[in-house]
C-alpha cells in the first residue's frame, strides 16, 4: 500500500492484518493485554534477549507492550517525524524518562522560562538531589542563551509554544546554539502533537508530548509518548526506560489509537473556534491581551506563520478586572468547566494564580488577571453568547471589592 501523505498513514497504521493468512479481521486492532510473554523455546528467548540488547523493539516482556503498543509507538514516529518513540504512563512521566535517560550527576540544563509548571518542582525535589542543576531563562534572545552555557551544560529544554502565555519560540535558532556547542535540545511539544508542530523537523533531538490532551481527545486517559530519531540518543532512552520500569495499560494505548484517528478533524476545529473567541475578546474593552499565536494580533505570530503547521483551542486573555470580578466571570460561564487540562471535546478555563507567571519573562506584571481557557467544540456562538452574559455579570459586580 502506498501511503504518501501523512494523514493517509494515521488512517492506515495499527489496524488489525487482513490477508490470505487472516480473511476475516477486525477494523481496529484489538487491546493485548497481558503480563508474561511466552517463547517457543529457549534459542527464541535467547534471541530475543540479544536483539533487545541491539536497540531492537522487541518484546520479552509484558511491561513493553504487544502489537497495541508497538501500533501507537509507530503512529507517534510517523506524527513526529521521528524513528523511535517510548510510551510513559503520563506526560509528567514521559518528561522524567527523557531528563533522567539524558542527564547524569554533575550535569547542568538550561530550561526556558515558560515551561510545563512541574519542570520546576521535578528540578526542585528530583534532579537538585542528583546533583544535577538548572537555569531557568528567556530563550528569545541568542545571544543572551548562549552567555549562559556552562562548561557542564548538557540539554536545552524548552516547551513552545509556552504553557501559559503560548510564547512561540525561534526553534530552529535555539537548534542552532545547541549544535554549536554540542548539546541536545529536548521540546515538550504537546500543544502542537505532531499535527499543529514537529520540532523534530526544526532541529530538536527529542520531542516530548503529553498523549492525554489533544491525541487522546476525549479526557479518559492519562499517557506520555517520548520521540527521537537518533540512535544513540534512542539506545540511552531505551536502556533506561527498561531500568526504571515505565508501563502503560494497553487499554489506554488503545483509546489513544482512537485519539489518533480524529486528530486532525478535531483540532482543525478547534483551531477555528479558538479564532472566533479570540475575534470576540478583541472587541471588549476588558482585553488586555490575548495569547495565541494563530491570532493575527499575537506577538508572536509571525514565528507561529513560519514554524507551525496548524493550531488548537488553547486561549489566554489578560483581563482588567478585580479578582472579584474575575472569579464572577469565570463562575458565571455555563458552558465552561473549570480545570486546568485541556484537549478534551469539551471547553475548559482556569483563573491563572499570577504568581506562577511571575518567572515568565513574556508576562506582563502590570496586568492584574489572567485566564487560561480550552475551546471545545461546541458551536463557537454559544460559547460567545456564555462569555457575554458572564462578563455582564462581572461587569456588574461591585469594582470597588477586589
Amino acid at each position: 500500500m502506498i501511503m504518501t501523505t501523512l494523514l493517509t498513514q494515521l488512517s492506515h497504521l495499527g489496524t488489525a492484518v487482513c490477508d490470505e493468512k487472516h480473511p476475516r479481521a477486525p477494523v481496529a486492532l484489538p487491546a493485548i493485554r497481558t503480563s508474561t510473554v511466552r517463547f517457543n523455546d529457549i534459542d527464541t528467548l535467547h534471541d530475543t534477549y540479544r536483539r533487545q540488547a541491539a536497540g531492537e523493539r522487541i518484546v520479552g516482556y509484558g511491561r513493553m507492550g504487544m502489537e497495541t503498543h508497538a501500533a501507537f509507538e509507530e503512529m507517534m514516529c510517523a506524527l513526529e517525524g521521528g524513528k523511535r518513540a517510548f510510551l510513559a504512563p503520563s506526560g509528567l512521566n514521559a518528561i522524567a524518562m527523557v531528563l533522567l535517560s539524558l542527564l547524569n550527576a554533575g550535569d547542568h540544563m538550561l530550561v526556558a522560562d515558560c515551561v510545563y509548571g512541574p519542570v520546576r518542582q521535578m528540578d526542585e525535589t528530583v534532579l537538585k538531589r542528583m546533583n544535577i542543576s538548572s537555569t531557568f531563562c528567556s530563550m528569545r534572545d541568542m545571544a543572551e542563551l548562549e552567555s549562559k552555557i556552562q562548561s557542564n551544560t548538557k540539554i536545552l529544554y524548552l516547551e513552545s509554544p509556552g504553557s501559559l502565555l503560548f510564547e512561540m519560540l525561534d526553534l530552529p535558532a535555539i537548534a542552532a546554539v545547541a549544535k554549536k556547542h554540542n548539546l541536545l535540545v529536548i521540546a515538550d511539544n504537546t500543544w502542537g502533537s505532531g499535527l499543529a508542530y514537529r520540532p523534530l523537523d526544526l532541529g530538536a533531538d527529542v520531542s516530548i508530548v503529553a498523549v492525554t490532551k489533544y491525541i487522546g481527545g476525549h479526557s479518559d486517559l492519562l499517557m506520555g509518548a517520548v520521540v527521537a530519531k537518533d540512535d544513540a540518543i534512542i539506545k540511552r532512552i531505551d536502556t533506561n526506560q527498561y531500568a526504571l520500569g515505565f508501563s502503560t495499560s494497553a487499554d489506554d494505548v488503545w483509546l489513544a489509537i482512537r485519539g489518533v484517528r480524529t486528530l486532525d478533524v478535531r483540532m482543525k476545529r478547534h483551531a477555528e473556534n479558538a479564532l472566533k473567541i479570540c475575534e470576540f475578546f478583541d472587541q471588549q474593552a476588558e482585553t488586555l491581551q490575548i495569547y495565541h499565536p494563530a491570532f493575527e494580533k499575537d506577538a508572536h505570530h509571525d514565528l507561529w506563520k513560519r514554524d507551525a503547521l496548524g493550531s488548537n483551542g488553547m486561549v489566554s486573555v489578560a483581563l482588567n478586572l478585580t479578582k472579584a470580578q474575575t472569579k464572577v466571570f469565570v463562575e458565571s460561564l455555563k458552558l465552561f468547566s473549570i480545570g486546568y487540562s485541556w484537549g478534551g471535546y469539551e471547553s475548559l478555563i482556569d483563573m491563572v494564580n499570577t504568581d506562577f507567571l511571575k518567572n515568565h519573562a513574556y508576562w506582563n506584571p502590570n496586568y492584574p488577571h489572567l485566564v487560561r481557557m480550552h475551546i471545545g467544540l461546541e458551536s463557537p456562538e454559544d460559547l460567545i453568547q456564555d462569555y457575554q452574559q458572564a462578563l455582564e455579570k462581572a461587569r456588574n459586580y461591585p469594582p470597588s471589592i477586589p
